[in-house]
Formats: C-alpha cells, sequence, structure tokens
C-alpha cells in the first residue's frame, strides 16, 4: 500500500523563506511565526498521514453505493471525517463570526494539501463545502448567512454546486432547470443536474446545494441565470432539520478515478430553494466558488503529485536493477538500486521540480487572495484573477504527467493496482477536466484575462519578474543559471502576448489555436520565477551557519535542473503559438 508524509519541512520554507507570511504586513499575520505555523502544519500532517491516507486505497476499491436514495461512503469515511470535523481543520481559515478560525486563506490551503495528498476523493467533501460557504458568505442575506454558515463551517452540513446538465456542459446558457416563484418569497426548482460531487452522502446531517437555474423573465443565455440555496432537508425556524426537499439522487457515476468521492445524478422535482444574491445574476455569484474551486483543483493536481512523487522515490531506492554504468554503486549485492540510472534519475527530478514549483504557485497565488480580500489589494486581485487559468491548467496537466513518471518509475509494478499508483493516476486525471476543461481553461486565459483592465495584470507580471531580477542580478551564484533562463522565458512570454495582439483581432483562430501552448508557456515562465526566488532564499539562508545546509543545497540544485531542464520549454510553446492557425484548421471537418 502506497505511504505518506506530510512535507512539513518544505510547507515551512515556502511560508516562512519565500512568501514571508508574518512580515507580509496583512491583519493577523503578525503572529503567524514558525513555531506556530510548525505546530498546525504536524497536527494537519499526522491526521493527513496517520488517519486519511490509509483510507485512500480501500476506498477507491470499495467505492460509494447508492442504497435505498442514500449514499453510503466507504468504510472508515465516516469516522475519519468526524476527526477532521473535531479539530477544528474545516474551519480553519473561515469568519470567526460564524464558527471560523479566521487563519489566512493561505493556511488553510498548506493544510488542504496534505489532506489531499493523502485522500484527494475523501478531502472532497469538505474541500467543495468550503466554495459553498464563500458563496454564501460573500452574496447571501443575513438570515441565510446566520442560517447556513455556522453548520457549514463545522461540515455538519457540507455543500455542493449544481451547474452541469446532461446537455450542456460548460455552455451554462443552455441549462434548462427551471425555478418557478413562490408567495412565500421561495422558488420550486426543476430539473436535473449531472456530475454532482459529493452530491449525497452519509457523512453529515444535511447537503447545501447550490442550483443555478432560470427564473421567469431573465431572457436568453447566462443572463437570464439565477442561484439557489436547496437543502437536502429543509431547515426549520430554530436551525433545526425539517422535511426532505424534492431533490433526490438518480444514481451514481461510475467513474475513472475518485471512488471514494460520491458523483451523482441529481433530480429535482419541485425542491423549495431560496435566491442567493441578486436575481438573474446567478453567474456572478457561482463563479465566486467557481474561482475558489479552480484553485483548489490545481492544488489537487500537485497534491496527488507530490504523494506519487514520494512512492516512486521509494520504490526507486529499494528496487534493484542493473548496475550503474559508472561502476557498481552496490558490489555487495547482485544489483544497484534504479536510483542510480539517470533516466530514472530525471524522472525523479522532473516529478520533484514540478511539484515544489507548484506548490511554491499555489501558495504565492493564496497569498495574493489574502492581500485582495484582507488588504483591499486592486493589483493583488487583478494577479490572481490572471493567475487563475494557469494554476488550474497548468498545474493539473503537468500534475497527471507528474503521477504518470511515478508510475513509469515502477515499471510493469505500476501498472498492477496493488501498487497503489495507477490510483494516483487516475485520480489526477479528473483535475484536467472538471471545474472548466483544461483548454476552457486556455481559451479564458488568452480571450479575457490577457486583455483584462487594459493588460494592467499582465504588466504587473513582467514588471514583478523585471524587478525581481534587476535586485539579484549581482549575485553570482544564480546569475547565470538561474535569472538568465528566467529572462529568456519572460521574453519568450512576451512575445507571445504580442503576437495574441497583432494577429487576434485579424484572425481570432490564430489566437484560440495558440492557446494551449500559451497557458503552458505563462506557466513555464511563473514557475520558474517561483525557483528563482526559491534559488536566491535558499542561498540567502545558506549564509547563516545554522542553516539547514542540507535542504538549501538540495532546493538549489533542483531549481537548476528545472531551469535547465523544463523552462526552455517556453521557447518550443512560442514557436508553436507563432505558427498560427493555418496548420490546425487547415483539414476540413468532414475528413476527420
Amino acid at each position: 500500500m502506497p505511504s505518506y508524509t506530510a512535507p512539513v519541512r518544505d510547507l515551512q520554507f515556502v511560508l516562512h523563506d519565500l512568501l514571508g507570511i508574518s512580515q507580509s504586513g496583512l491583519p493577523g499575520h503578525e503572529d503567524l511565526d514558525r513555531d506556530f505555523t510548525g505546530a498546525i502544519l504536524e497536527a494537519a500532517g499526522a491526521l493527513a498521514s496517520d488517519v486519511l491516507a490509509p483510507l485512500n486505497l480501500p476506498g477507491d476499491r470499495q467505492g460509494c453505493v447508492l442504497e435505498n436514495g442514500v449514499v453510503r461512503t466507504p468504510d472508515g469515511f465516516k469516522a475519519a471525517f468526524e476527526q477532521v470535523r473535531e479539530g477544528g481543520w474545516t474551519a480553519l481559515d473561515l469568519d470567526p463570526e460564524y464558527g471560523g478560525q479566521g487563519m489566512p486563506y493561505l493556511l488553510g490551503m498548506t493544510t488542504g494539501e496534505m489532506f489531499v495528498s493523502a485522500n484527494m476523493a475523501f478531502n472532497m467533501y469538505q474541500g467543495l463545502t468550503h466554495g459553498a460557504y464563500s458563496a454564501i458568505h460573500t452574496h447571501g442575506d443575513a438570515a441565510q448567512k446566520q442560517t447556513y454558515l455556522p453548520k457549514m463551517a463545522s461540515c455538519e452540513w457540507t455543500g455542493t454546486m449544481n451547474l452541469t446538465e446532461p446537455h450542456c456542459g460548460t455552455d451554462l446558457g443552455l441549462l434548462r432547470t427551471k425555478a418557478e416563484p413562490q408567495e412565500d418569497s421561495s422558488y420550486l426548482i426543476t430539473g436535473q443536474k449531472i456530475f454532482i460531487s459529493a452530491g449525497d452522502h452519509d457523512l453529515a446531517e444535511n447537503v447545501i446545494h447550490l442550483v443555478l437555474a432560470k427564473a421567469p423573465g431573465g431572457g436568453e443565455g447566462t443572463k437570464g441565470i439565477s442561484l439557489f440555496i436547496v437543502p437536502k432537508f429543509l431547515v426549520n425556524a430554530d436551525g433545526t432539520l425539517g422535511a426532505r426537499n424534492g431533490v433526490s439522487v438518480g444514481n451514481l457515476e461510475e467513474k475513472m478515478g475518485i471512488h471514494g468521492n460520491a458523483t451523482c445524478v441529481m433530480n429535482y422535482d419541485g425542491a423549495k430553494g431560496w435566491l442567493l444574491g441578486e436575481l438573474h445574476k446567478g453567474m456572478r455569484a457561482m463563479f465566486t466558488m467557481m474561482n475558489e474551486a479552480r484553485v483548489g483543483v490545481g492544488l489537487q493536481g500537485y497534491a496527488v503529485a507530490e504523494a506519487a512523487y514520494q512512492n516512486a522515490v521509494i520504490y526507486a531506492r529499494d528496487r534493484l536493477q542493473g548496475r550503474a554504468v559508472t561502476g557498481a554503486a552496490n558490489p555487495s549485492r547482485p544489483a544497484d538500486p534504479i536510483i542510480v540510472h539517470p533516466d530514472v534519475r530525471r524522472m525523479l527530478m522532473d516529478q520533484r521540480a514540478f511539484v515544489e514549483g507548484a506548490r511554491a504557485l499555489a501558495a504565492w497565488s493564496a497569498q495574493l487572495i489574502d492581500r485582495a480580500h484582507l488588504g483591499q489589494d486592486a493589483e493583488a486581485l487583478g494577479l490572481v484573477s490572471l493567475l487563475t487559468p494557469v494554476v488550474k491548467g497548468f498545474l493539473t496537466d503537468k500534475g497527471f504527467e507528474s503521477t504518470v513518471l511515478a508510475q513509469q518509475v515502477y515499471g510493469g509494478h505500476g501498472y498492477i493496482e496493488e501498487w497503489g499508483m495507477s490510483q494516483f493516476v487516475r485520480d489526477a486525471r479528473i483535475t484536467q477536466i472538471y471545474e472548466g476543461a483544461n483548454g476552457v481553461q486556455a481559451l479564458d486565459l488568452v480571450g479575457r484575462k490577457l486583455a483584462a483592465d487594459g493588460g494592467k495584470p499582465m504588466m504587473a507580471f513582467f514588471e514583478i519578474i523585471k524587478s525581481f531580477i534587476k535586485e539579484h542580478e549581482g549575485e553570482e551564484g544564480v546569475k547565470t543559471d538561474v535569472l538568465e533562463p528566467l529572462k529568456a522565458a519572460s521574453r519568450d512570454l512576451q512575445a507571445a502576448a504580442m503576437f495574441f495582439m497583432e494577429r487576434g483581432m485579424k484572425n481570432p483562430n490564430d489566437a484560440l489555436a495558440g492557446s494551449t501552448d500559451f497557458l503552458h508557456l505563462f506557466g513555464h515562465t511563473v514557475l520558474g520565477l517561483m525557483w528563482a526566488r526559491m534559488a536566491t532564499a535558499a542561498q540567502k539562508a545558506l549564509a547563516d551557519p545554522a542553516a539547514d545546509r542540507a535542504f538549501m543545497e538540495a532546493k538549489l540544485a533542483t531549481a537548476r535542473y528545472y531551469m535547465a531542464r523544463q523552462l526552455p520549454a517556453t521557447a518550443m510553446h512560442l514557436a508553436r503559438i507563432r505558427s498560427g492557425a493555418d496548420t490546425v484548421m487547415a483539414l476540413p471537418a468532414e475528413a476527420f
């Protein structure tokens, strides 16, 4: 069975050496010193490693079952969920007014990473609740907040989001679910939703569904969509649970992965619901949850890759196969461990460089979210909006690739279910699809985010790189092998953006044909920035005689690997972008 060890040391490096969380100047962050965050991370890591990870493989094998209209989760999930709830982990970064602990989103994200690495399917029950909580917290009225948020903060009640219907996915303007207004200000919701993660289960007393539907008078397309709170059980005036609402599970989807999470077909048959936010402006309210979910899915991409990487390293150290080409590394044994072979080392370094760089990017994004919300920082809000499709799309594309590399390290054993590597691959695959497939993320990046606010966020990103290089260009330890590759990648990204500006209006297909390449070019560049920042932080730390030299030197070595072996991909993506749409669109549809 696969194992998992929480990467507390690296998380601490990211929080303090890279991001300087306690010196951020944000309200409440000044108390987040190393001892404080270390205690939180150690406790969360122990829960992840000792309780959640052992349930991952058996939960995958057992899956969820629909019995008499109720979904039963795998053995052990309910007891583990109680431990997570009782430890306060579901409310770590939520509003104290509604039962939260008031910690920064950044700290919630770091603990969330460990829970996802340990058991992605399990963590989705509380992760989706966090997003639904945020939507109600942002758009709900006082009564709605008081009714739902305390129970959702504790996960006594969990939450979902209901967008997709059998005939429409991304194009929500086509949805058919109807909302009929009633005299008591409620609505009757009728329709069917599919692919609803955690749509029903036996872990909580109630499930609070956020449902997109069309109310009369809204017109066609997405402008006519409203968002409604539709609980599984109606809530009485005193907060107790009342009658069962008109919502039921029609079926459980049989999926490739995340078997421990219930992916439901939800039927709404005149279910009672209440408007959340403004009438006919449901997309705005839903995107509060959706944008948070997209950052969370990016986290899933690298968090599953982290677990797969850890096990690949263990296997590579133990598996004896062949001899090192430079001479026997283990002469007392019949063969050397496969970690001595350069190609195995390449696969492990690709995984390590991705996971640690992705962790830094996700954490930086979380810090920008804290700056936007706690510090009312408009530039931070613009930057995180720009980065969100990159976090979601790039980190999940590369996260899946990384799990496949980990499986490859195992050779034939990686293809056998009992070793657990197949599950990591299968679980990671969904991250590229849900919460907006990665092709849609690329279109969003090129079609909306690139030119948003007159291009100010994009220009701000380039300025961050330029200022960073200028600040550190005198440091010989990083100038040639870290800063110069970053400078080249930034030039490639600027050239790609300029290509879209010059050609996009004349021939939109030229921009759209290169959108995924642009997302990956951007992703490599921002990971290059993260690695450059981590390299300079590690070099600075090494000046201290008391430094953890082995850790910091490994960080520098990994930074140099990423710059030399991964970052040059920006030139390839730029060449593809510049080729335009002609070869992409040349073959007529009937020829396929």
